[in-house]
């Protein structure tokens, strides 16, 4: 399968890494930054491949390629503009998080893609971790019952070192803050698990300890779902001195599981009523990764691939991507107005927050 891919930064070699080990055909890179492609080939020892053309205009690479399959990681602000012109362009799309910045964007991506039948996967490759699969298992068996409440912690850190590596890190045009950015996975997780269809959001965030950025590195917030039950976010980037942990915690009346680890690898708590022989394999389950991203972007890829051969929709598909930018963005609107927001979100842009701080 003929595949490109549309950015070079800190992320792509997830992505290069992932199409390597689903045999994927590298037709195509693209970075308005010449050097950024060349580091990333170098990289992977696919520097003197002259079969991998670059560009530098994603345009032209469609054009140019007819790709197969594209993926997106270029900086946020992008990732729909680019989207957009793949799935017009007919062409299946892998999104990086956020799918969008704004929930037009987001909306229109879902519309077009369901219109022209285009396959578009929202990157939250940790739905693939083989902790977060073993919750969702137990949670579609019913094993928890009525649900009470969860939460979500990114206690991550990031310094200026990390941000001066972009200038559009931390701007609300491009990036957003530590919720949009390092903390839409956990959100993303515990919106899908406590039953998808949150109604009502109120948030807190602050700019605590980056005068540099425009958006927050600290939010809190609480959520109310449909199903009664409630939740809770945390996401920083203000942890000293390194990164700490991404927990996930979900209670019901007959279960209780922690999820831990450096980006919810891990399970540090599985308790049942109807605790089986099973269940002992799950207790301290502990799965190695190299990085916060994980393991699943190779995952993600082999369903996506999965997903166009048998023309069905792929596992995190882009209302999935929607969902997750909608509860940040929600976050974002009940922090500039001082109140709870009702969802589903009208139209909302994280530019909608310049001047916050």
């Amino acid at each position: 399968m003929k595949y490109a891919l549309i950015g070079c930064g800190r992320i792509a070699t997830n992505h290069v890494t992932a199409a390597l080990n689903n045999n994927l055909t590298i037709a195509a890179v693209c970075d308005v930054l010449p050097g950024k492609m060349e580091e990333l080939l170098a990289k992977h020892g696919l520097a003197g491949d002259a079969g991998i053309r670059r560009y530098q205009d994603y345009r032209e690479l469609l054009a140019g390629e007819a790709p197969e399959l594209v993926s997106i990681a270029t900086e946020s602000g992008c990732h729909a503009q680019i989207a957009l012109s793949c799935i017009e362009a007919g062409v299946p799309v892998i999104i990086e998080k956020p799918m969008a910045m704004n929930m037009a964007d987001a909306d229109r991506i879902v519309r077009l893609a369901a219109e022209k039948g285009v396959q578009v996967s929202a990157c939250h490759q940790n739905r693939f971790n083989i902790a977060v699969q073993e919750l969702r298992k137990a949670l579609e068996a019913g094993r928890f019952g009525k649900l009470s409440h969860g939460s979500v912690h990114v206690r991550w850190n990031r310094g200026k070192g990390y941000y001066d590596q972009a200038p559009w890190r931390g701007t609300w045009r491009d990036d957003g803050g530590a919720l949009m950015n390092q903390c839409i996975h956990g959100i993303d997780l515990l919106r899908w698990m406590m039953g998808d269809e949150a109604v009502e959001v109120y948030g807190v965030t602050r700019r605590q300890f980056h005068p540099y950025l425009e958006a927050e590195d600290l939010g809190v917030a609480v959520v109310t779902f449909a199903n009664g039950a409630v939740a809770t976010v945390e996401g920083t980037t203000n942890v000293y001195p390194r990164n700490l942990e991404e927990t996930l915690y979900v209670f019901g009346e007959r279960g209780t599981v922690k999820l831990g680890g450096t980006s919810t690898n891990n399970i540090d708590v599985w308790d049942f009523a109807d605790e089986t022989a099973s269940d002992a394999a799950n207790k301290g389950l502990q799965e190695q990764t190299s990085n916060v991203y994980g393991n699943g972007h190779t995952l993600l890829f082999k369903d996506m691939i999965e997903a166009m051969r048998d023309g069905r929709r792929p596992y995190v598909d882009a209302v999935c991507g929607r969902n997750a930018l909608e509860l940040v963005l929600a976050i974002y609107k009940s922090m500039k107005e001082g109140r709870a927001v009702k969802l589903p979100l009208a139209d909302f842009a994280s530019t909608d927050m310049a001047g916050t701080f």
